[in-house]
């Protein structure tokens, strides 16, 4: 039977890293949290469900988290998932996940559910919405659904386990949440064309330099100096909630060095992958990525300094510069 950290490396190694470096027992509860949240992520992007059905079973994911429905059909509609995905993936293997949730310390347990909970109801609002962006609050109210609600999670688990962390509860979870827009920003910056191919663009309207024009007009050949305003935009974005992202690190005591290290690694990677992003056409037409060397090369400073907020502000500026 697949393990819980099989199921995680398939899904991401780059987060698997991360989460190897956590503490006992928030290794195992975020683990378990990361791949629920997969599992819905499958439910909401699924190229083989109608969304009349991602919604629906994005419901009754959401009612057997929290007991109120059997899990035995949904485990065995999810484990005829066809999609070579590592959403499928994890998808698949969804029993073997609910089955490391119930293992877990209630108090832990109560957090991820809640949250994935909120997280997997804000999907099935979205999916039933569609792919409409008229603002930047309506890309911020999408990607809190998936993103911020993340942020929250975390920050409620480190409340609960480590010393000297939750101290002003109210400014580490407002910047948990913005650390989660961080991230999914990035990610949406470097996705653009992807989710283009399945049907949604995650550029507000307002955004668009003519009211006329729609989102996926600007993947046009003959858009493309509207697709680099559209760009410059939502990197300005990136920037500012990476600012936060940072606030939040330095909010995480440097006696808690691999909890650190978890935050500090997915900040690094995004503040990489925007630099690479920034100005660069490329992004219309396939993902930018780090190469692994880079990968590898910022784990490793990271694990040697970054304990050090004052090398954390000049590291980031580095990797920030595009021809790094």
């Amino acid at each position: 039977m697949v393990t819980l950290r099989e199921l995680l490396a398939t899904a991401s190694r780059t987060f698997a890293v991360g989460i190897e470096i956590l503490p006992r027992p928030l290794r195992q509860e975020i683990t378990v949290a990361y791949l629920l949240l997969r599992v819905s992520d499958y439910l909401e992007d699924s190229r083989e469900l109608a969304p009349e059905a991602k919604i629906a079973l994005l419901e009754e994911w959401r009612r057997v988290l929290g007991g109120e429905a059997a899990s035995e059909g949904l485990i065995r509609r999810l484990g005829e998932a066809e999609e070579d995905t590592p959403d499928a993936a994890v998808a698949r293997h969804c029993e073997t996940v609910l089955e490391g949730l119930g293992r877990l310390d209630p108090a832990a347990r109560a957090i991820i559910v809640r949250r994935v909970r909120e997280s997997t109801a804000g999907m099935a609002r979205w999916t039933r919405r569609g792919s409409v962006f008229e603002t930047e609050g309506d890309l911020d109210d999408y990607m809190h659904e998936v993103a911020g609600r993340v942020g929250l999670l975390l920050t409620e688990l480190f409340s609960l386990r480590l010393s000297g962390v939750g101290e002003d509860r109210d400014r580490m979870m407002a910047l948990g949440r913005e650390f989660g827009l961080a991230l999914q920003t990035v990610n949406v910056i470097r996705g653009l064309h992807e989710d283009r191919d399945r049907g949604w663009v995650y550029v507000p309207a307002a955004f668009l330099p003519d009211p006329g024009m729609r989102a996926r007009d600007l993947f046009e050949p003959a858009n493309r100096d509207a697709a680099m305003a559209v760009l410059d935009r939502l990197v300005e974005k990136a920037d500012r909630h990476l600012g936060a992202a940072r606030d939040y690190l330095r909010m995480v005591p440097r006696r808690h060095h691999r909890v650190r290290l978890f935050c500090l690694l997915p900040l690094l990677f995004a503040v990489r992958t925007l630099a690479i992003s920034r100005t660069n056409p490329e992004v219309l037409d396939r993902e930018t990525k780090m190469t692994r060397r880079e990968v590898l090369a910022i784990t490793r400073r990271a694990k040697l300094f970054g304990f050090s907020n004052g090398w954390i502000a000049r590291y980031c500026r580095r990797l920030a510069e595009r021809g790094t």
